[in-house]
């Protein structure tokens, strides 16, 4: 293993929380909510990943991206690694995303794979080649088709792989047979991330480094647990935590991410629940049975 792999696996090993972005009542960026944030989910993080879809990316403007990725390099409470959330479903708007960014201290570009045109897999392939090409920083690529419409295959992911500056991709298919094809057929230096936190248990049994999370926004410590006791091969303890989580993590998804979360993290106390249209704030049914679910699993 080089120096530079081990360098890059200790940095994405673990658990990196999807951080939402906190907004006031005027659908601003809520800085000093960003703040308790970063604090809160540094309990149990081992890097950043900042401007994800679960930073609602879709709905903030460039010159927000620019302010969000700032304040969090400025206040990162454990210095720890970040990674940018960079995707799109037009190339040259997501190479000129890449160019509009301050990247420096930047650790990685997560790029989710096109959303909506359906491309082929050759289109995909072309499309994160010409990313990974004009990046500054390794890209680590993200297949997530419940968002997406269209699978990354194994066969595209291992194309891909074979890239100098793509060194992993967060899985989130939830088909744990192709996460066993890219592992079988991966280069040495390539990560498998989870992307479906409920699976990431199951993912590391495979090889997976870790998780990209949504769940680690409210609740880093019980996640975090989870991961450091699965990846020391502990599973019993480790399961033990991921029994807790399993009635509440369909409720983040319920009204779509990130409205379970930023409830969650409402009822906290470390930011409000309001989310950019056309997302809307947790129905009163949903908020109710996530606190249901944090008294019953004691979740914090």
């Amino acid at each position: 293993m080089s120096e530079k792999f081990q360098e890059t696996t200790k940095k994405f090993t673990g658990v990196g929380p999807a951080l939402v972005t906190p907004f006031k009542e005027d659908l601003t960026v809520d800085r000093e909510a960003l703040e308790k944030l970063l604090i809160h989910t540094a309990k149990g993080a081992d890097y950043f990943v900042v401007q994800g879809t679960t930073g609602e990316s879709a709905t903030t403007t460039l010159k927000e991206k620019q302010e969000i990725l700032a304040f969090v390099k400025t206040h990162n409470p454990k210095n720890l690694p970040i990674v940018f959330g960079a995707g799109g479903n037009n190339t040259s708007g997501v190479i000129d995303l890449i160019d509009q960014m301050d990247l420096s201290g930047v650790d990685a570009i997560l790029s989710a794979s096109p959303h909506y045109n359906k491309p082929s897999q050759e289109g995909i392939y072309q499309h994160f080649i010409k990313i990974a090409d004009a990046s500054p920083i390794p890209v680590i690529l993200y297949n997530v088709p419940g968002r997406t419409a269209s699978n990354m295959s194994a066969e595209t992911t291992l194309r891909l792989a074979k890239h100098e500056n793509i060194i992993g991709i967060k899985e989130a298919s939830g088909d744990l047979g192709q996460c066993m094809e890219i592992m079988a057929k991966k280069p040495d230096e390539f990560l498998l991330i989870s992307g479906e936190d409920l699976l990431t248990n199951s993912m590391i049994t495979l090889g997976a480094v870790g998780v990209i999370s949504v769940l680690a926004n409210p609740f880093p410590e019980v996640f975090a647990g989870m991961v450091s006791n699965a990846l020391n091969g502990d599973f019993a303890k480790s399961n033990e935590s991921l029994f807790k989580l399993l009635s509440i993590n369909p409720l983040m998804y319920e009204e779509s991410n990130p409205i379970g979360a930023k409830e969650a993290l409402r009822q906290q106390g470390i930011c409000k629940n309001f989310v950019r249209m056309p997302l809307l704030p947790a129905t009163d049914g949903l908020s109710e049975r996530i606190s249901q679910m944090m008294k019953k699993y004691s979740l914090k």
